[in-house]
């Protein structure tokens, strides 16, 4: 009778011993699971940071550490001399010359000629492109008083451009008998040679402004005049090109000339309220000119009243009474009130403080003939007047 075999058990068998305490198997399990992670987790980088190892370094030898800066310089010095191989072969190699001065672009240029930009870069002909210097050629074409900024860049191979941005005019100005151009900074520049560009202009000749004055000052004349032709022109009517000439020597107090018919009036717009001064001068100027053919100024300066100034010699002669009725009548004021007499208005326009105007009336002259004979009874005329004084009046 055979036996059956026995079952093979593992001797030493034994099953998992449930933890009594679930919390503490948990507990373990933590424990087990930090100690595992402990170095990855974010905790442990936010609290002692981000641990690197690294699996080289710097020798430890001495001779281990002279090897290594020999390596370095050497690598250094390979380098150095790459580059100043290349360097020497840019600077012979003769596809990098200029040919000639086709090769040069000029880009912006409508009043500076092309010969006036060339001329700077006469010497660049013929000349490695890597050799010229751009920072130089820039600060000499920006020297050109029509050039207001420049540009210049190497197009490789043997090419350079020229780009320039130049300056605006924005009225002409009279020194002496020349005529020329002014820009809004106050630069002074001469005169297109094209005759398409000097018909395209229409300017007040400014005066008050010279080449002697310090930049500064022309700067500071030149804002004066933009911001009275702005205002001028801010009704959109454009009016500052119809004034013929604007003088800027007194800050304070603009002048303009103003064409009327075949003659111009002087007017004195001070230094504000350009637009209103300009209307009220426009509104009026019919009636003054009925009234005195020989108007030469008109001062807009005052709130109340308004001065206005003769031309020299153009006196009414007075003789007898019916030409003192005429001189009277040509001395009342605008508004039919009689003038004031050559004293009143000259404590009149002292009082409101009336500076110089542009043309001074000539001097009272008084003419008394000679007697015709010696025991002859002559009856003296009256005297003549020659000129009218400056005429007050109220608008």
């Amino acid at each position: 009778m055979l036996d059956a075999p026995e079952p093979d058990y593992a001797s030493d068998f034994s099953a998992p011993r449930r933890s009594s305490s679930p919390g503490r198997m948990r507990r373990d399990l933590a424990e087990d699971f930090a100690d595992t992670y402990e170095e990855d987790s974010p905790v442990a980088r936010r609290r002692g940071g981000v641990r690197l190892r690294l699996r080289g370094g710097l020798p430890r030898t001495r001779w281990g550490r002279i090897a290594a800066g020999v390596a370095v310089l050497l690598f250094v010095g390979v380098c150095a001399g790459a580059v100043m191989i290349a360097r020497n072969a840019l600077m012979h190699d003769d596809r990098f010359m200029i040919p000639s001065s086709a090769a040069i672009e000029v880009q912006g240029n409508e009043h500076v000629t092309r010969a006036q930009l060339l001329s700077i870069f006469g010497e660049d002909v013929e000349r490695n492109i890597f050799k010229v210097s751009l920072a130089d050629r820039k600060a000499e074409l920006e020297r050109l008083p029509w050039v207001d900024h420049a540009t210049v860049m190497r197009l490789l191979p043997n090419r350079l451009r020229i780009s320039i941005t130049e300056r605006t005019p924005v009225a002409f100005v009279r020194q002496g008998n020349h005529i020329g151009l002014v820009d809004a900074n106050g630069v002074l520049l001469d005169m297109p040679t094209d005759v398409q560009a000097n018909s395209k202009y229409s300017f007040p000749v400014v005066t008050g402004i010279g080449a002697n004055d310090p930049v500064s000052v022309r700067a500071a004349r030149m804002k004066i005049y933009q911001r009275f032709t702005s205002d001028l022109d801010s009704s959109g009517e454009k009016i500052s090109r119809s004034l013929s000439e604007v003088d800027l020597s007194n800050p304070e107090d603009v002048r303009a000339l103003i064409p009327d018919h075949s003659s111009e009036v002087l007017v004195h717009f001070g230094e504000d309220n350009f637009l209103d001064r300009y209307r009220k001068f426009e509104e009026h100027l019919p009636e003054w000119r009925a009234q005195y053919p020989r108007l030469a100024s008109v001062d807009m300066r005052y709130e109340q009243q308004v001065v206005l100034q003769m031309q020299p010699g153009s006196g009414v002669p007075v003789a007898g009474p019916a030409s003192a009725a005429a001189g009277s009548s040509a001395g009342a004021n605008a508004s039919g009130t009689p003038a004031p007499s050559r004293g009143a208005a000259g404590r009149s326009s002292a009082a409101t403080g009336s500076a110089a105007l542009h043309k001074q009336p000539a001097k009272a002259s008084v003419v008394h003939p000679k007697p015709a004979a010696k025991h002859v009874p002559v009856k003296k005329p009256a005297p003549q007047t020659l000129y009218h004084p400056p005429q007050v009046v109220h608008p």
